[in-house]
């Protein structure tokens, strides 16, 4: 049997043609783990506000890989010893990164499990594919890790300008059509180069990386944290909330969800959960937003009307009302939106799935953190802050904190719901 041509190049919207360099990031590519990112967006609920905004993981990924491939080339030509196993790890490494998401991205990334974060599943899942893989992922697992001699490499991978970001500001901004995300990648890693194994910009691209934590200030603002999508978030955290707690008492109309999901709504799932029962982890691996669609679908016409009520508002975007502040709200207008609705007839123990607060922070980038260092004509290396020019970097640098609160207007609580 004719063996297969495993070089294969993808056309991308954002970057045109790109290759899968290697037969083992194409392997990986192939790999169900992987493919399951096809049926995850990128952007949770987003698509409500931003109708284009339907792209996946899978598409995030892929992206990232190209463009770590675009920067070891990049440092390769300015004289660095880079070798090809160190590059195929470092784009297996930016591949695998967010394979351990689950349905709705960070929406539900702490809702489904306690305190499980998508990093921790992702390392769990490179661990598993390396025994798949006979030991070939254990330098891209040091690299993610942070524990590989050469710290460029990590900060490649996770950091305040690594490969993820680059990738899914330029592709959540040509979704959504938000031209701010546009961020110019390419001049950006043209600039990358090293000092003692460290990551630095050269001098001149310094008003590159002023646009780049600009775009992802603005981008926060007007797609991760809209204030509808927040909205809409709210109230899917919301309608899991009340299917977890139908699910977990005795009798009454079950709720007709898959076995995989059921599991995760019924049990609190912990991280020694997961690294002593490979039940969570492949169970998790089944997961993806249709399991949650089916039960929103599915609930909408549940005999609880609290689940019911919800999932249709969701289903068809009647969404909540949501007010925004700089300071916390005063008891006063909560106590308020509550006596509404106490007098529409709403029984106590439901006036908490429709009404929520919250708070949405945005910091583009943070000093204290790994820096964004600048390399001068002279050699000296400076942080960013110290290195730009512009008024505004130092407000980049304030963490900016919004306190919202959002609940249904003019629901029809008639003696059915009662």
């Amino acid at each position: 049997m004719a063996t297969p041509n495993k070089k294969k190049i993808l056309n991308d919207p954002v970057y045109g043609f790109i290759t899968i360099p290697t037969e083992r990031l194409y392997d990986l590519v192939e790999h169900p783990y992987f493919q399951r990112l096809r049926r995850i967006k990128q952007l949770g609920l987003s698509e409500y506000v931003y109708p284009g905004a339907l792209h996946t993981r899978f598409h995030h990924a892929l992206g990232a890989m190209h463009l770590m491939g675009q920067a070891m080339n990049t440092l390769q030509s300015k004289g660095h010893c880079i070798s090809e196993a160190e590059c195929e790890a470092a784009q297996i490494a930016i591949l695998l990164h967010d394979i351990g998401h689950g349905p709705f991205s960070h929406v539900l990334e702490y809702t489904l499990m306690d305190n499980v974060s998508h990093e921790q599943i992702s390392l769990m899942l490179m661990h598993d594919l390396n025994r798949q893989f006979d030991g070939a992922l254990a330098l891209a697992i040091r690299m993610f890790e942070g524990t590989y001699e050469r710290p460029f490499f990590h900060q490649l991978i996770s950091s305040q300008l690594d490969m993820d970001r680059m990738d899914y500001l330029n592709r959540d901004g040509y979704y959504t059509g938000v031209a701010e995300g546009a961020i110019g990648a390419e001049r950006i890693i043209k600039m990358l180069d090293l000092a003692d194994d460290h990551l630095v910009v050269e001098e001149k691209g310094v008003l590159s990386v002023e646009n780049f934590l600009n775009a992802r200030r603005l981008m926060y603002w007007q797609v991760y944290l809209h204030k509808t999508s927040l909205c809409c978030e709210s109230m899917l955290v919301q309608i899991l909330r009340r299917a977890r707690f139908l699910i977990r008492q005795s009798g009454g109309d079950p709720i007709v969800v898959s076995d995989v999901f059921r599991l995760f709504l019924r049990e609190h799932v912990t991280l020694a959960d997961f690294q002593t029962d490979r039940r969570y982890l492949d169970s998790f691996m089944k997961l993806d937003d249709f399991d949650v669609w089916a039960c929103i679908k599915e609930g909408a016409t549940h005999s609880d009307p609290v689940l019911s009520m919800l999932c249709q508002m969701l289903l068809d975007r009647k969404l909540f009302k949501i007010m925004l502040s700089t300071e916390p709200f005063s008891g006063e207008l909560l106590t308020q939106i509550e006596g509404q609705f106490r007098e529409s007839g709403m029984p106590d123990d439901w006036i908490t799935y429709f009404l929520v607060e919250g708070q949405a922070t945005n910091a583009a980038y943070l000093p204290s953190g790994d820096r964004i260092a600048i390399k001068l004509k002279s050699g000296k290396v400076i942080d960013i802050a110290d290195a730009s020019d512009l008024s505004n970097i130092q407000v980049l640098t304030n963490i900016v904190r919004r306190y919202y609160v959002c609940w249904a207007r003019n629901l029809a609580i008639g003696e059915e719901h009662t």
